[in-house]
């Protein structure tokens, strides 16, 4: 039986019938409510804290081996981006400046970098955000490695063809000359043996006894072989790519044909006087991206450091009447 509570009104000085209003019977239902739910969370918190399921237990056992490895797998990649950045830098200013090449700009690693995804295939654990960290680092690294990759085979052709230059390059002495004494006029201001007048001298002039064998200084192929009306008698040009050319005048006879290839130390003709020439010799000249240079500079493989030292003394010693 429902228990009638009264109270004494003191208006009307008797007691009467206490009624609760519906509004205040919600409020006190709703805050018993909310008063068990929050009563209820802790117990669970608490229950769930101090007495977790063996479920719980595996997942945080699991999630703690997880983040020790990812911890040790971001260690070993923060150590290939360290080792990678070297090799990029040593591309960039040890291997590429060997071969006078341009470096590659960072923009244009960054842009194959967004190209190459090679392991999107790491983003199927995307709901991990420790697998996700990893596997963008991987994507990046994979992407600098690529392109690395790509720029050393670059650099193998360069060095193949840095081979094939080197072989090209003038670096002997036209004629034989161990003993360094036929060297006779040297590069520069001479007298004119004709005209008797001052005259740049653009090569140097080899004497030797006619018939005396000429070689070409470097791989090549000939570009002009014949006589010549311009003073230089029976003479060949050789064009030896790179942009290095030589030339080599007064020949007696001419051995080569135009659009012939020669290699270094091949005989291309002989030792004459033809064309405007005073005596037996070879009149030699090198020309650098079409420029005449001084030939002196280029005998490096049949001279030892004092054999050259003593050469470009005698070079510019030598006569001041050049033979042509």
């Amino acid at each position: 039986m429902k228990k009638i509570k009264y109270y004494y009104n003191t208006h009307s000085l008797r007691y009467e019938k206490l009624v609760t209003p519906l509004r205040v019977k919600l409020l006190r239902f709703f805050g018993l409510l909310s008063g068990l739910i929050v009563s209820s969370a802790i117990v669970i918190y608490l229950y769930n804290r101090f007495f977790p399921r063996p479920t719980d237990i595996e997942a945080r056992r699991k999630y703690e081996v997880l983040k020790d490895n990812y911890q040790v797998i971001n260690g070993k990649v923060k150590s290939m981006e360290q080792q990678l950045a070297t090799l990029e830098k040593r591309d960039n200013e040890v291997y590429r400046s060997i071969f006078e090449a341009n470096p590659l700009p960072d923009s244009a690693r960054a842009k194959e970098i967004e190209k190459k995804k090679e392991l999107e295939k790491v983003n199927v654990i995307d709901d991990d955000e420790l697998g996700k960290q990893v596997a963008q680092q991987l994507n990046m690294l994979s992407a600098r490695m690529a392109f690395q990759f790509e720029s050393y085979t670059a650099i193998e052709k360069l060095i193949n063809n840095q081979e094939a230059k080197l072989a090209s390059l003038p670096a002997i002495q036209p004629v034989s000359n161990k003993q360094l004494t036929r060297v006779a006029s040297g590069y520069g201001m001479r007298i004119d043996p004709v005209y008797g007048t001052p005259k740049m001298h653009r090569g140097l002039d080899f004497t030797a006894p006619q018939g005396t064998p000429i070689y070409a200084t470097g791989d090549g192929t000939v570009k002009e072989a014949g006589y010549s009306d311009g003073g230089y008698g029976n003479h060949v040009v050789i064009n030896h790519g790179y942009g290095y050319q030589t030339l080599y005048g007064h020949m007696v006879k001419v051995k080569v044909r135009t659009g012939q290839k020669v290699d270094r130390g091949e005989i291309i003709g002989w030792v004459g006087s033809t064309g405007k020439s005073t005596g037996p010799h070879c009149h030699y000249e090198v020309f650098v991206n079409g420029a005449n240079v001084n030939p002196v500079y280029f005998f490096s493989n049949d001279l030892n450091p004092e054999q050259y030292d003593q050469l470009l003394k005698i070079a510019a010693s030598g006569s001041a009447r050049s033979f042509d």
